[in-house]
């Protein structure tokens, strides 16, 4: 198998780590050698956490940084950091799975530049031939679940043979916390379920 790259991105506080984690599981779990890196800035302040995990055959990973262009998938727990990914590392073909969510950095309120729009999204998305799926719950119960309902879009395709939507499932429920697995796992279902 040719590696299969995913970029991450988000701010401080949407839970990146624990979406990496439960796709690192996932990709162990259905066989798979992973190789994955985090990046942090200011992360409790809100700063740019981003992640890039390669996934393939042991002998074919070399190192867990993606190269920009080469991201197969981009995951953005945000817009603009999932614009960003779009620009930044996605490659011809790509997929982009996002939440459409807003953390307006200080440049934006100031002025200085515009907030990408969902349409900017499909633009950059359309310019490499790809596709984008926007998540997004009315009744979300907590912020803080924004990563599960983007695993939940996640696992509706079988983007890497052999990870599974019931794998995927397994491992956010094997990860989360006790008190936060039943909330987790209708948020899972739900963003599974309303598919593009």
């Amino acid at each position: 198998m040719k590696s299969y790259n995913i970029f991450i991105s988000g701010v401080g506080g949407q839970g990146i780590g624990l979406l990496a984690e439960v796709l690192i599981q996932s990709c162990l779990a259905a066989g798979y050698a992973v190789l994955g890196v985090d990046t942090h800035g200011l992360a409790q302040r809100g700063g740019i956490v981003v992640s890039h995990l390669r996934i393939g055959n042991k002998d074919k990973l070399f190192t867990p940084r993606i190269t920009p262009g080469e991201a197969d998938l981009i995951v953005g727990l945000e817009r603009l950091e999932a614009y960003r990914g779009i620009v930044n590392y996605m490659r011809d073909s790509g997929t982009c799975i996002y939440y459409d969510a807003e953390q307006q950095p200080i440049h934006v309120r100031m002025g200085l530049t515009q907030y990408p729009s969902h349409e900017d999204l499909e633009k950059a998305v359309a310019e490499r031939h790809g596709k984008v799926e926007r998540v997004f719950i009315d009744d979300l119960p907590d912020v803080r679940m924004q990563n599960t309902a983007v695993l939940g879009r996640i696992a509706s395709f079988e983007l890497v043979e052999g990870l599974t939507g019931d794998i995927i499932r397994e491992q956010l429920l094997e990860i989360s916390p006790s008190s936060a697995k039943d909330a987790n796992l209708k948020v899972f279902e739900q963003a599974s379920a309303a598919r593009a």
